[in-house]
């Protein structure tokens, strides 16, 4: 890569180049990462040596510390070695859309919402909201978001499936307990760079006013967007920017996503058709359950993890469910 990027044509196609230099930059990165983790290890070898000489009880500590650091780097770099898929080091398109249950389910939607905008917060990246659609009473119907930063849609291609949640329900005077469903998909984000077939003749846009809360029109003109992709069926609205424009963008930007993801849907049902495994439908694919009542617990139904502490779940702390379905993935897919 290193070659093509010194080549004089390089820059002709800037697009492609962009996307070229940024994959560089990332493997460049992982480089480093070991053999700076190589050279603290051939370094504590070394201190290993001179202890066996002296008997240095404060050489003992200090190599005693930078062996447990070499060890949580170990970790963290071991773990980088489930992201091997195409998309694993970009950024994600998030969308959550409430399920049957009316306001209830729809404000556990806005719950996931806030999680993930906590989870992207405490792992150093950056939330945007592309498109909401809210409820009349509370919370959203649907909300798309884009997430930024390393290795997101690795970590997050987890959450992907039907999330539910059993509490006693706020809006109910009856103090009733209420299940409440959320789908949540994740969606690799493309750039300009990747090939999508994309036919404008298959394309049936349509333009109206973007609507607020409980679905007054909140712009005078025809700014927001709906892209029907006709060969899938795949429709996309985008109205959270003030411009028609913008809004057409970012619709573009979401469909070629989803048809990427229909794409690697068909590709891994093949394989799985091979390996003689059924394939559940999406929107039965429960995949994890958070119970606020009678008793307090998270637990990934695919994986068995399960905990207590469900206030910092919601609060965005999901890594440990994260790595617990990457580590269970890796070990199905070698199996």
């Amino acid at each position: 890569m290193e070659n093509l990027v010194s080549a004089v044509d390089f820059w002709n196609d800037s697009v492609q180049a962009q996307a070229t230099m940024k994959k560089l930059s990332n493997l460049n990165k992982t480089v480093e990462d070991w053999e700076s983790l190589d050279s603290k290890i051939e370094l504590a070898i070394e201190m290993l040596d001179l202890i066996e000489l002296d008997h240095d009880p404060e050489i003992f500590q200090e190599v005693l510390s930078e062996t447990n650091e070499i060890q949580n780097t170990l970790d963290t770099l071991s773990f980088r070695l489930n992201f091997s898929g195409q998309y694993d080091s970009g950024g994600a398109i998030l969308a959550i859309h409430a399920g049957a249950g009316g306001v209830d389910s729809q404000d556990w939607a806005s719950m996931l919402l806030r999680m993930y905008t906590r989870w992207s917060d405490h792992n150093g990246s950056d939330p945007q909201i592309l498109d909401v659609s809210y409820g009349e009473e509370s919370g959203v119907k649907s909300v798309v978001l884009q997430i930024n930063g390393d290795y997101v849609y690795g970590n997050l291609k987890s959450e992907k499936g039907v999330h539910r949640l059993v509490r006693i329900s706020p809006f109910d005077n009856d103090h009733a307990r209420h299940t409440s469903f959320a789908l949540v998909e994740v969606l690799p984000q493309v750039d300009q760079s990747v090939e999508v077939d994309l036919n404008d003749d298959d394309l049936k846009i349509d333009v109206f006013r973007a609507g607020g809360h409980g679905g007054q029109n909140v712009q005078k003109n025809s700014t927001a967007i709906r892209i029907t992709h006709v060969p899938s069926g795949i429709v996309v609205v985008c109205q959270n920017e003030r411009s028609q424009r913008q809004n057409k963008e970012i619709a573009m930007r979401i469909l070629m996503s989803r048809l990427l993801d229909l794409e690697q849907q068909k590709q891994n049902e093949k394989i799985n058709e091979l390996k003689g495994k059924h394939i559940s439908a999406e929107w039965g694919n429960q995949i994890r359950s958070y119970v606020l009542h009678p008793y307090q617990m998270v637990k990934d139904h695919r994986t068995g993890i399960e905990t207590s502490k469900t206030e910092a779940v919601l609060n965005g702390e999901i890594n440990d469910f994260i790595k617990s379905y990457l580590t269970y993935l890796v070990g199905n897919k070698n199996s």
